[in-house]
């Protein structure tokens, strides 16, 4: 297990993103999954008020109803570590003080709790004065319905201001981030945000860890993403690059005979700051390969062996 940064919470190595919850699982395919993680000792799942309001016929919340759902008829809440965010809702943008007060009610009702145990700002919101944001999520926690606040999309400078006006006026102060962080994605995060975790303790859920499926190998080359669900996301890493790092995945999944799933989650796992990477599963039956990382330990030579094909994108 592993602590999210201050809290005191404790984790499980690998947090399950609900994004697909409502999206490309349905509500069986949804619960199925959050029992077989829950039965192999997982017990932190995050999602977001928005999930997954890009869907045609969606409007955002459906994940957290599916949640919440499983929850309730689970009598679970007590064992498990919900996250969920906030700012990016169709009904919900932005970080304004009514806002967040407004989306932080809708989300408990949704997941049918009266508490969230880490509470996104999702995106920044550059109109909204720091010092309101600090209050208003403050003032969720000093009222019991959020028990630690967290960050996404938000520039170092940004943090550091809100972390240093929380601690100049006693507020709550953030304990984790969640930045965009895998094998293809890596420059950002470690030049302009390692230094910044480190010197505020926080704790790190990389999202996209599988870089929207690229990294488990099954798009070996532009044509596979032609009409996959993610397809618009794989994009960018469609290139000898990102193939390169395909490929070097394979290489050492092959030898330890694992897949290339749990190798990229094993590297991120081998990262000193990183605390447990976010990766979703559509179906049971993709569970297994998330698991399995986090009894993977790689070698020396494994690590240098992606790192080095990951150059490119450091």
């Amino acid at each position: 297990m592993r602590t999210i940064g201050t809290s005191g919470i404790e984790i499980f190595p690998l947090a399950l993103g609900a994004n697909t919850f409502g999206w490309t699982s349905d509500e069986a395919e949804s619960q199925q999954v959050l029992d077989a993680f829950v039965a192999a000792g997982g017990n932190f799942i995050d999602t977001a008020d928005m999930y997954s309001s890009w869907v045609p016929g969606n409007s955002g919340g459906e994940s957290e109803t599916v949640l919440g759902r499983w929850v309730r008829e689970r009598r679970n809440r007590d064992s498990v570590v919900i996250a969920t965010k906030v700012g990016a809702h169709p009904d919900f943008k932005g970080l304004a003080r009514a806002n967040v007060q407004a989306a932080a009610e809708a989300s408990l009702q949704r997941l049918q709790t009266d508490y969230i145990d880490l509470y996104y700002a999702h995106y920044d919101d550059e109109d909204v004065p720091m010092v309101e944001i600090a209050a208003v999520f403050d003032g969720l926690v000093q009222a019991g319905k959020v028990r630690h606040i967290a960050l996404s999309n938000m520039s170092p400078e940004r943090i550091d201001e809100w972390i240093r006006i929380a601690q100049t006026e006693g507020m709550a102060v953030p304990v984790a981030l969640q930045p965009h962080y895998n094998l293809v994605h890596r420059k950002d995060f470690e030049q302009n945000y390692v230094p910044l975790v480190q010197r505020h303790g926080l704790a790190v859920f990389p999202y996209s860890s599988l870089a929207s499926g690229f990294l488990s190998g099954k798009y070996r080359t532009a044509q596979d993403a032609d009409g996959a669900a993610r397809g618009p996301m794989l994009e960018s890493y469609l290139t000898p690059d990102g193939f390169a790092v395909v490929d070097a995945l394979d290489k050492v999944a092959t030898a330890r005979g694992i897949s290339s799933t749990t190798a990229a989650l094993a590297w991120l796992l081998t990262r000193p700051t990183i605390t447990a990477p976010l990766a979703s599963a559509r179906t049971v039956e993709q569970l297994p390969d998330l698991l399995a990382a986090v009894e993977t330990e790689l070698s020396a030579e494994e690590r240098a062996v992606l790192e080095d094909a990951s150059s490119p994108f450091s």
